[in-house]
């Protein structure tokens, strides 16, 4: 499959699922916004290698065809730290996650929630308009990036945290920062030249 193909595959099968989450006070209006949707994991996915994106495409699939929602599960492990008495009721219901997957996620975030420090410095504008970093921010009504970034992470198969993680790990050990990558993205298909002109205008 050609690599736009892919991606739009991916975010297609996302998109489904995410139209299919139930929510406790029913449902929520970024449901019916597919075109900030598109935008948001487009930004994500561009920065991804073709073996990452098979690899996620695949764990899509097999969810799929197999009646679970992996974003229903995302959403449900965020609220191990944004409502644990809640998350405590639901969490027979979703697929465990070993000691080992934890750790490892637990080594993905902490560079990643490095990367989201060193970008809000720079671009505090842009910043202001995102999640809260910290999963110590968390509350009922907020999610800190770092605790959707560790839902996503759990609901991948371990070939695609592996591969992900190696993703990261690369970007390290290159200097690259994938939060900037992914913003600089996100500035480009809203229409903004830079990340310093998509600035400007928040000030």
């Amino acid at each position: 499959m050609e690599r736009d193909a892919l991606i739009e595959n991916v975010i297609s099968l996302e998109w489904d699922a995410f139209d299919k989450v139930t929510n406790e006070g029913g449902r929520a209006d970024c449901q019916d916004d597919y075109h900030t949707f598109h935008i948001m994991r487009m930004s994500q996915y561009m920065t991804w290698n073709d073996e990452l994106l098979e690899s996620w495409r695949q764990d899509l699939l097999a969810a799929r065809d197999s009646g679970n929602n992996l974003i229903t599960y995302k959403y449900g492990y965020m609220m191990e730290s944004t409502a644990p008495e809640k998350f405590a009721v639901i969490k027979d219901q979703m697929p465990a996650v070993s000691g080992e997957k934890r750790a490892l996620i637990d080594q993905i975030a902490a560079i990643q929630v490095g990367w989201m420090e060193e970008f809000a410095k720079e671009f505090p504008g842009l910043s202001a308009n995102s999640r809260f970093i910290h999963t110590l921010d968390d509350d009922l009504y907020h999610t800190s990036a770092e605790t959707y970034l560790r839902g996503e992470l759990m609901t991948y198969s371990d070939q695609t945290l592996k591969l992900y993680g190696g993703l990261v790990v690369d970007l390290a050990r290159n200097g690259k920062n994938l939060t900037r990558m992914i913003m600089e993205n996100t500035v480009h298909l809203y229409g903004y030249q830079s990340l310093e002109a998509a600035e400007r205008a928040m000030a």
